[in-house]
């Protein structure tokens, strides 16, 4: 993800585990492709949690994200104002996203951060 954005817009959720192939399926090939054509959306990169271990104060610990959702998506927005334009709002319910994933999410959890420079 490029840094010269002003916000990152985070998308997170669970899916039912029978769904899991469609929503990676629709995500990546409807869903974002959507979303990148709205004006002011400069970039999308989805990720997903992993458990990891860090070196802290020369003690190791382990992390553990089970209370996180599964997957997220990061938006690179020009400003918060894309999220409520008629643009953004028509591409969220383009394709099979509203009819055959979103029901089968949940855990959803949004976020919009400020880039610093």
């Amino acid at each position: 993800m490029a840094a010269g954005g002003r916000y990152i817009f985070t998308a997170s959720m669970d899916v039912t585990p029978e769904k899991e192939d469609l929503f990676n399926e629709v995500y990546d090939k409807e869903h974002v492709p959507f979303l990148l054509k709205v004006p002011g959306v400069i970039s999308v990169t989805r990720v997903t949690n992993e458990d990891f271990a860090v070196n802290m104060a020369g003690e190791v610990k382990q992390v553990s994200l089970d209370d996180e959702p599964k997957y997220s998506a990061m938006y690179e927005i020009e400003s918060p104002d894309v999220l409520l334009s008629p643009e953004w709002s028509a591409a969220i319910e383009e394709g099979r996203w509203p009819s055959e994933v979103r029901p089968h999410t949940l855990n959803r959890r949004h976020s919009l951060k400020k880039v610093m420079d």
